[in-house]
């Protein structure tokens, strides 16, 4: 009763994902504990069912440990190993061993049972050497095998204290931190599933009646009850094999098709926010809906957002701690290398929910967060094709017009400019990714930087500098379309007036050095009045 209670202060103390296998641990313990209060009393008959359920519950509890785990992701040839190792078992038994051979009071069942337990939980050790918790899982199955073959033969305190090493190694195994590790969920790896191990396992299934029709062929049965108990093991075993077969396929297809119509609504998408619908869409039918607590498609990631190391360029995804324990946040980056210039910022998809319900859904997750990518970068090409076009239209058109013009990105590159402007600056091309700061003179670059920056219209006065230094006055008017789907920049256009000074105003940046301090107080008047 200690080494149930203990069990039970473990998984509330560490709260593991998957609480089963732990729970069925417990009742293994329990059941053990009344058969061996029933078999200290006389009554025998009485303990055995109490036996046979231990085997049943601790089983079951290992195959719980070996579903969807960090240590075996892949539970499949585990099962076929097994069930095999178990039809082998009771042939050596029946027919090698003999009537003869046999151990006297020795449980064959338990043997078989206990064989099992340690096979499977030292596959458990052996799948994670520093996990602690497999070990006291592989020491505690070893005390019973050697309980059960110990103390019929020779009973006494020292075989008995083989079953205590039993409870205080799974109790002391719920009680290690990293019990987590057994049941931490884990993504379900593709296995193809061979032939042979198909064949093997139905050979398994066979071998428990096909022992049973031999020995009544003989005339009597002599094992009728180790038998059953290896034909059920067996059958469990394979039931067990199936469930996860038909479990993986529907899953596959349900995959299949979510991913399919979430391609379909990606490809029709013609902006953000439909790329956003479709998103969110396939993960309310990839994942459990109650599950999911948080899906967002995020430009920029925040510093808690940022993987814990650096991420290469074929980093997929990665995980990070969220705020309540039984939830994990999945980032999987929206970044494809071929197409970085389309959206250099990236961005990344978002997801906080139940870590079982991620890990399960980890591959398609990464998959519609590629598909995702695809149709964010086409979105974002065809809007640059297009203002591109637009721009060899309106170049098209202005050709021989004499207004002054340009259109500028968020970043002032100008992305078009006039005949006339590049007329008037005395060059026949700009050179590519130019800006409006190397036209402006510098000393207004400040003044018409900051306005430009700010939302909305306006008009400035400035100066533009010429590629042999002269200066043109010159009217600025600017429209701010930044927001505008076709356009995303501001439109610039620009009315020259230097003609509307007097000539001491034609260069307002010029210094002059004479002592006059007539023309230096007429002059300052002037700069700051001109306008």
């Amino acid at each position: 009763m200690g080494g149930v209670a203990a069990i039970a202060w473990g998984v509330r103390r560490h709260r593991p994902a998957r609480t089963a296998p732990w729970w069925l641990l417990a009742g293994s313990v329990a059941a053990l504990t009344v058969g061996d209060v029933c078999y200290a009393y006389g009554h025998r008959d009485l303990a055995e069912p109490f036996y046979m359920s231990m085997f049943g519950s601790v089983s079951l509890c290992l195959l719980q440990f070996t579903r969807g785990g960090v240590l075996l992701p892949d539970r499949a040839r585990l099962i076929d190993l097994l069930a095999f190792a178990c039809s082998t078992l009771l042939v050596i038994w029946v027919f090698v061993i003999g009537a003869q051979g046999r151990m006297g009071a020795v449980p064959a069942a338990d043997v078989i049972g206990g064989l099992l337990l340690v096979v499977v939980a030292g596959r458990l050790a052996t799948a994670d050497r520093r996990n602690v918790s497999a070990r006291l899982l592989l020491i505690g199955a070893l005390g019973l095998l050697a309980g059960d073959v110990c103390y019929p033969l020779a009973e006494g305190p020292l075989t008995e204290s083989l079953f205590v090493v039993l409870y205080v190694g799974w109790a002391a195994s719920a009680l290690h931190p990293s019990m987590v590790r057994l049941t931490e969920p884990a993504p379900t790896p593709h296995d193809p599933g061979k032939f042979r191990w198909a064949v093997l396992l139905a050979a398994s299934a066979g071998v428990p009646p096909t022992v049973l029709l031999i020995e009544a062929l003989q005339g009597t049965v002599r094992d009728g009850v180790v038998i059953a108990v290896t034909g059920a093991i067996t059958l469990l075993l394979v039931i067990t094999r199936l469930a996860d077969s038909i479990r993986r396929h529907g899953q596959a297809l349900t995959r299949e098709h979510v991913l399919r119509a979430a391609t379909a609504a990606l490809v029709a998408a013609a902006d953000r926010p439909a790329v956003d619908a479709a998103v969110r869409a396939a993960v309310a039918q990839l994942l459990p809906p109650q599950d999911v607590r948080r899906v967002a498609l995020v430009d920029e990631l925040t510093p808690a957002e940022l993987p814990p190391e650096p991420a290469g360029p074929a980093t997929r995804s990665w995980w990070l701690d969220a705020v309540e324990p039984d939830e994990r946040t999945m980032v999987c980056p929206l970044r494809l290398e071929p197409l970085d210039v389309a959206r250099p910022s990236g961005g990344a998809l978002v997801l906080t929910g139940r870590r079982e319900s991620l890990a399960t859904g980890h591959d398609a997750l990464e998959v519609l967060a590629g598909q995702a990518a695809l149709a964010l970068d086409r979105i974002t090409l065809v809007e640059a094709v297009g203002r591109r076009d637009s721009d060899l239209y309106l170049r098209a058109v202005i050709r021989n017009t004499a207004d002054l013009m340009a259109v500028i990105d968020a970043d002032q590159r100008i992305r078009y400019s006039s005949p006339a402007l590049r007329d008037l600056l005395g060059q026949d091309e700009l050179p590519p990714l130019t800006t409006l700061d190397e036209l402006i003179h510098p000393d207004d670059r400040a003044m018409v930087r900051d306005a430009l920056r700010a939302q909305g219209d306006g008009v400035l006065h400035c100066a533009l500098q010429r590629a042999d230094l002269t200066q043109v006055l010159i009217e600025l008017t600017y429209r701010d379309l930044r927001e505008d789907r076709l356009v995303q920049g501001l439109v610039v256009t620009m009315r020259d007036i230097t003609r509307n000074h007097d000539p001491a105003e034609r260069h307002p940046h010029a210094e002059h050095g004479g002592d006059m301090p007539a023309w230096v107080n007429r002059r300052s008047a002037q700069q700051r009045f001109r306008y």
